[in-house]
Formats: structure tokens, C-alpha cells, sequence
């Protein structure tokens, strides 16, 4: 048995503290998220903190039914509509954006700085600079339109980095190969790009869609009349909290993991079946 030096014990120690802080992290991340799950199954009488005051589904009975402050179920539709448009959107433009970028054209470090923009202004202010600019104009902002555009400058880099990570590692020369045996260049796209870039635009949708599905801060003064779902929460906030809201949360936190989930093995097939 190895003896148990000052330095191996020094080692032991360092792994030891690490092991807490990790352990402190995952509380403090995770521990709210929890709270919230099993306080949305308080009895009729329960409140939004501890101790719970009977077990029961009454608060996601209420969920479900017509909410006397704000539209919650309205709110989940739209933003879900809202999601799925980012994610079509956001995989289709980084894929030509991605593309275009595999050589060098006039204007090119430009467009991309320009793309990166949307990393780099803070989203209350992008809010707020296109909500003027509608107001001057003219145009009432909603969520199918203002919103969407912000959500989509928001979304777009994420999406084209994904996908300049996928042309980096791309072998040119399987599309050079298919060009030599009389292979048009909508063929090579389609026969051998394609399918091996597959994998990297389905991770690009997914960017957009998860970005998208909880975004607050862009969203903000450009919803319009109606209310995306973290706005609609946040507007309940202000008034009296309860269980409801927990009720939403953890269908919302579950729906979201069971999209990711779903990505992730359509993502897993198209990448095992692209090698």
C-alpha cells in the first residue's frame, strides 16, 4: 500500500476542495430549477415556498385553463411559433452565409464583423434602437415581425460560427472528386455536401430554436400587443406569484430538454451516417 506523503495528501486535498465547489456550483445552478419542480406540486392550498401543504395537480390543472392575468398558453404558442421560424431561418442563412465563406470575396471580413455584431450589442439596446426606428417610421412592432428580425440577428451568429466549424473540417476534394466524373454543381451539392453537412445544420437549427424559445431582453419593446412566453411570465411576476407559474416553468424546462434531446439523436443518426 503506497504510503500517504505530505504531497499525495496535498493532491487529495486540492481534488477534495474542487470536488465541493463543484458540488456548491451544481446546487446553486440546479437547486432553484428543483425547488420550482417539486413546488408545482403543492395542494390547492399551497403556497410558493416550503413546506408543501398536500401533494396534487391542481396547479397544472390551472395551467391549462383560462388565466385571468395574461394569456400563458397564448404565450407558449407564440413563443413556439416564434422558435420554430428562428430555427428554419437561422440553419437555411448560416448555411449559405457559411458557403460563401469557404473563399475569399471582396467585402467578406466586413460581412463578418457585421454577423458578429449581433453578439456584441447588448440586447435591451438592439430592443430599443429598432423600436425607435419602427416608432419613426411608423410600423407597430409584433412579435411575428420585429420580433422575429431580432431574433434572428441574435441567432444568426451562433448558427454561422457552427457552421464555419463544419466547412473547416469539410475535405474539398470528395466535391472535386464527384466534379471530375461529369457531376453538375447542383448535383455535388446535393449528393455529397449536403449529406455531410447535415449533422452541422441541424446543430445550427438548434442554436436558433433554444435562443429563441426563452429570449427576454430583445424581446422586450418589440413583442407589439401580444406577449412572447418569458415576457407574459415576467408580467405575471408583478402581480401575486403562484404555483401556476411553477407549473409553467417545469413544462417549459421539460419541453425544452425534450427538444434538445430530440435534436441530439436526429444529430447523432445524420452524423453516423454521414461518416
Amino acid at each position: 500500500m503506497a504510503r500517504w506523503t505530505p504531497e499525495r495528501r496535498r493532491k487529495a486535498a486540492i481534488k477534495g476542495g474542487f470536488g465541493v465547489y463543484y458540488a456548491i456550483f451544481l446546487v446553486f445552478v440546479y437547486g432553484p430549477m428543483i425547488a420550482m419542480f417539486i413546488l408545482s406540486f403543492q395542494g390547492r392550498r399551497g403556497g410558493t415556498s416550503f413546506p408543501m401543504r398536500g401533494v396534487s395537480l391542481y396547479w397544472w390543472e390551472k395551467l391549462i385553463q383560462p388565466s385571468t392575468v395574461g394569456d400563458l398558453q397564448g404565450a407558449m404558442l407564440r413563443s413556439l411559433i416564434l422558435a420554430l421560424i428562428v430555427m428554419v431561418i437561422t440553419a437555411l442563412f448560416s448555411t449559405m452565409l457559411a458557403m460563401a465563406f469557404r473563399k475569399r470575396f471582396w467585402g467578406s471580413g466586413v460581412l463578418f464583423y457585421t454577423v458578429m455584431a449581433g453578439l456584441m450589442v447588448p440586447g435591451i439596446l438592439l430592443s430599443l434602437g429598432l423600436a425607435t426606428m419602427l416608432q419613426t417610421i411608423g410600423i407597430p412592432p409584433a412579435w411575428w415581425s420585429s420580433a422575429l428580425g431580432v431574433h434572428v440577428v441574435w441567432t444568426l451568429p451562433f448558427g454561422f460560427l457552427v457552421m464555419m466549424a463544419v466547412f473547416n473540417r469539410f475535405d474539398s476534394r470528395l466535391e472535386e472528386a464527384a466534379r471530375d466524373m461529369g457531376a453538375d454543381e447542383w448535383t455535388v451539392f446535393k449528393e455529397v455536401t449536403f449529406p455531410l453537412i447535415l449533422p452541422g445544420i441541424v446543430a445550427a437549427g438548434l442554436f436558433g430554436f433554444t435562443l429563441s424559445y426563452d429570449e427576454f431582453a430583445r424581446t422586450t419593446l418589440l413583442a407589439g400587443e401580444y406577449n412572447t412566453l418569458p415576457l407574459d411570465i415576467n408580467a405575471s411576476m408583478t402581480q401575486r406569484v403562484r404555483p401556476t407559474l411553477f407549473a409553467l416553468g417545469t413544462a417549459s424546462t421539460i419541453f425544452s430538454l425534450l427538444m434538445i434531446g430530440l435534436f441530439l439523436v436526429i444529430y447523432t443518426i445524420l452524423y453516423r451516417r454521414s461518416r
